[in-house]
């Protein structure tokens, strides 16, 4: 690298795809497209890729892309009248060059704002005005930052509600031993059984068949141990109380054209999320969303780390 760091960068990607990439002094990268407005790659300070990506991803439009950061608006999952996860994900988003000011760390030099706002088209699936700004960012220790802010712009006095996801897929070394902290006891809603509610009973959450999970009303903090790495992903969110957890394991892999056969055992989805109780917006309200992503070194006691440690620092 240069002496002179280029926080950001604009250029082609995949098809002539526009995309960002945002880098910082100590070697960590995100990139960014401007479709779909999703990250599909957040790299260490080694050029480790630490989201999951899949090889058979398609960068077409209207597909969304297959891995990354997908932003599920204005609806989470297939339970309404829109498309699965809404149309965020595959429309084209701009940059914004006048974002209203963001109360958070300024110092900040890779990051870019984008904006999507109502079309014709849309406004026949879901007759609303919005304006959807989204700021990611990367800190200077390599943490993703994605702050959503969701106004309602109507002028017939109207109202919208909606869900929301960030559909982070994080890149594991082996499903198998990966564990997840941070949800235990708590109540969750089972897509796989007619979304009937549960309460979890482990003392983690670990992988040995198909998850499609919504805890609800979780911390603000979720601890994703890769035990094979000796990795742990640290998701700290705001304005989002639910988590979606999902691995579409063997048989589901098989039936999605856009995945590996074998992807599953790379991939977690550990999803910040707000879907149980839909957020409403009078004309002129502003709803915020931000999730905040880092991966740590774990240190292994007896095979297990501990996660007070995680869970407590920083």
């Amino acid at each position: 690298m240069s002496k002179e760091t280029v926080y950001v960068e604009r250029c082609m990607g995949v098809n002539g795809l526009e995309k960002v990439i945002l880098t910082e002094v100590r070697g960590f990268s995100a990139e960014v497209y401007l479709y779909g407005g999703q990250v599909t790659s957040w790299k260490n300070e080694h050029r480790e890729e630490l989201l999951f990506l899949s090889n058979k991803a398609i960068f077409k439009p209207p597909k969304a892309i297959r891995g990354g950061i997908p932003i599920c608006f204005p609806q989470f999952s297939n339970h309404g009248s829109l498309e699965q996860h809404g149309f965020a994900r595959n429309r084209f988003w701009t940059e914004d060059l006048d974002p209203p000011p963001f109360a958070t760390n300024t110092t900040n030099k890779a990051f870019i704002d984008l904006i999507l706002k109502n079309s014709e088209e849309d406004s026949k699936i879901w007759p609303h005005r919005y304006e959807f700004r989204l700021r990611i960012t990367l800190g200077p220790g390599g943490d993703l930052m994605l702050t959503s802010r969701i106004r309602n712009t109507n002028t017939d006095g109207k109202s919208f509600t909606f869900t929301f996801a960030y559909h982070t897929y994080f890149s594991v070394t082996d499903i198998s031993e990966v564990r997840v902290e941070g949800l235990e006891t708590l109540d969750y809603l089972d897509n796989l059984k007619n979304r009937e509610r549960f309460t979890e009973q482990g003392d983690a959450i670990t992988f040995e068949s198909e998850v499609d999970k919504v805890y609800l009303s979780t911390p603000t903090k979720i601890a994703i141990l890769d035990h094979e790495r000796k990795r742990t992903f640290v998701l700290r969110k705001d304005g989002l109380p639910d988590a979606v957890v999902w691995n579409p394991w063997d048989k589901k892999a098989k039936a999605l054209s856009d995945f590996g056969d074998d992807e599953y055992k790379h991939m977690l989805c550990i999803e910040a999320a707000c879907v149980e109780k839909p957020i409403t917006l009078k004309p002129g309200e502003e709803w915020k969303g931000r999730q905040e992503i880092s991966a740590v070194p774990s240190s292994y006691c007896s095979g297990q780390l501990d996660p007070q440690k995680v869970l407590q620092g920083g």
